[in-house]
Order: C-alpha cells, then structure tokens, then sequence
C-alpha cells in the first residue's frame, strides 16, 4: 500500500484504493430540443453532487448566427435572473484561413448583470451549422459560498468561422441554485441534446 503527496492510497499494484472518488459522470437526465424555445431543468440540482456538468450536443439554431446563452435559478425555475459575473476570450479561424485570432471577448462578459449569460459565439442556422461544448457548475447547493463554473464551447460561427470560446464566472448569491435553462438570445432551439450529469 503506497501513499501520493496528497495523502491518496494506492493498493499494492499500484491502483487507485477502490474507495477512492474517481470523478465519475453519473447521466441524470437528457433533454431534446425541437423547436424549442428552451431547455430547462429543474429537477435534480440538489446537494446530492458536489458539481454538475451539461453537455450540450449539436445544437442547432432556428434562427442566424445567434448566441446559445444560459442563466440559473434559485427558485426552481420560476424565475432566471441570478446575479453573475463572468470573464471570456476566444480563439477563431476561418474556413478560408484568411483570418484568426486570439482575444478577451469584452462583449460577452458581465460584471454583477442578471441577463441572458453567453456560453458560445454566433451560431449559424444553416443545415451542417451547430455548437457543442459543456458547463460545468460547482456546487450549486451551497449556502455559505458563491456557485463558480466553467464553460467551454466549439462554434462553427454563422460567417464561416470555427470559434473556441472558454467562459468562466460565479453567481453571486448564496442561495442555492437549483435550476438552469439553456436557449438561444432570439429564436428557437430547432434540434440538439443537453445532457445532465452528476459528478461522484
């Protein structure tokens, strides 16, 4: 039986100790939009979990090159309007490669707003166009402290470009959150999948 630094046991061929917490993704519900004009879920974001992750497959717009966006609630869905802060930059390039980038995405960040939080860039409408990426929410039901996440997303971005965007920020409530919902700034979610997952 060893031991890491951080005091993690290892059995005698060198694996992890059985019980050890290995950060397993436990799938809690999957949601498919058509036509939707969100997706919300409100059940299930409980104490349960330390962190939840969503993961959002081929979303696709009704509407051209629209933000996909999120908010939390802390009254089960009746309303969406928590506090939050946030900070974003993005990497881009064209299908042509005649342009890139790399930068802070000043109009995609807020400083203790309650709006509509941007979780990728402009989504194109067309057939083949979609995002995909994830949002990761940590501990959503505290009480004592602030509820960080992270978010990463893939665009194919509706002028042809390929943008990765990274966002990250905090509600600043010490309620619990206890619902999100997904949509788009305007328009429909005419199809994709938003998983839920647990994190053990």
């Amino acid at each position: 039986m060893g031991v890491i630094s951080n005091g993690t046991t290892l059995i005698d061929n060198g694996a992890l100790d059985p019980a050890v917490p290995t950060g397993s993704l436990i799938l809690l519900s999957t949601q498919t939009a058509s036509a939707s004009a969100s997706i919300e879920f409100t059940s299930g974001i409980d104490s349960t979990y330390d962190s939840y992750v969503f993961k959002f497959i081929d979303i696709h717009p009704a509407t051209d090159k629209q933000y996909f966006t999120f908010q939390g609630s802390t009254d089960g869905g009746s309303t969406y309007a928590t506090t939050v802060t946030t900070t974003d930059f993005a990497a881009y390039h064209t299908e042509s490669g005649s342009a890139s980038g790399l930068g802070y995405e000043s109009g995609a960040d807020q400083a203790q707003g309650t709006g509509l939080i941007k979780i990728s860039n402009t989504v194109g409408n067309g057939a083949d166009e979609c995002c995909v990426g994830y949002l990761h929410l940590f501990n959503p039901s505290s009480t004592t402290y602030v509820k960080n996440f992270i978010n990463r997303s893939q665009t194919y971005q509706g002028d042809n470009y390929s943008v990765d965007e990274y966002k990250a920020g905090y509600f600043n409530t010490t309620s619990a959150i206890n619902a999100i919902k997904f949509q788009f700034a305007s328009g429909n979610i005419d199809d994709g999948i938003i998983k839920m997952y647990g994190v053990k």
